[in-house]
């Protein structure tokens, strides 16, 4: 990967420039074939901030683009906290990238599990899924709105509650184009 460490009306010493290009060069091991890292840093001018350094970071590779700025008291201290954003960013990318690229496939019937001779036809065509995990939790009861709050809240791709409006259980889930969808159940 190619790194370009510079400032923007500061100097930036050599072992900073160091430091951003090892730092900066490891998070390949993420997501290989990033081709390209900008490194700019400066200096905050007000005196009411704190953090004064800014370190901002900009990667490109495979028609991606990932880019953190953050703040911080010295430069170091940016790096550190601008490879933390960019891993976080990376190990993102890298599953949307490999769940894109591999298609679900749907688990095949284990024959060891039960003799195909006291299953039917129809069971002998039905896959077996494997349930690995059980939760259970309270539902609550609210709106749609505050249940899509909630769900953006906890990072989650839907969220079970009990429909205020209708009194029925439902699921809000967000859509592939990023809307949200509602399922009301009969």
């Amino acid at each position: 990967m190619e790194i370009n460490v510079s400032g923007r009306h500061t100097t930036v010493s050599e072992s900073l420039r160091r430091q951003a290009e090892d730092k900066i060069g490891r998070l390949d091991k993420y997501l290989g074939g990033m081709d390209r890292a900008e490194v700019h840093f400066w200096e905050e001018k007000n005196p009411r901030i704190d953090n004064k350094e800014i370190c901002e970071v900009t990667m490109e590779g495979h028609g991606h683009h990932i880019r953190c700025k953050v703040s911080a008291p010295d430069g170091f201290t940016a790096v550190d906290l601008a490879v933390d954003k960019l891993e976080r960013q990376l190990r993102k990318l890298k599953t949307k990238v490999l769940n894109r690229n591999h298609a679900r496939q749907r688990p095949e019937l284990d024959a060891e599990l039960v003799p195909e001779t006291l299953l039917s036809e129809d069971e002998q065509r039905s896959p077996v899924y494997k349930i690995v995990k059980t939760k259970r939790f309270d539902v609550g009861r609210m709106d749609p709105q505050e249940a899509a709050l909630q769900m953006d809240l906890l990072n989650h791709d839907f969220y079970v509650f009990q429909n205020a409006q209708t009194q029925k259980s439902a699921v809000v889930y967000r859509r592939a184009d990023g809307d949200i969808g509602l399922i009301d159940v009969e």
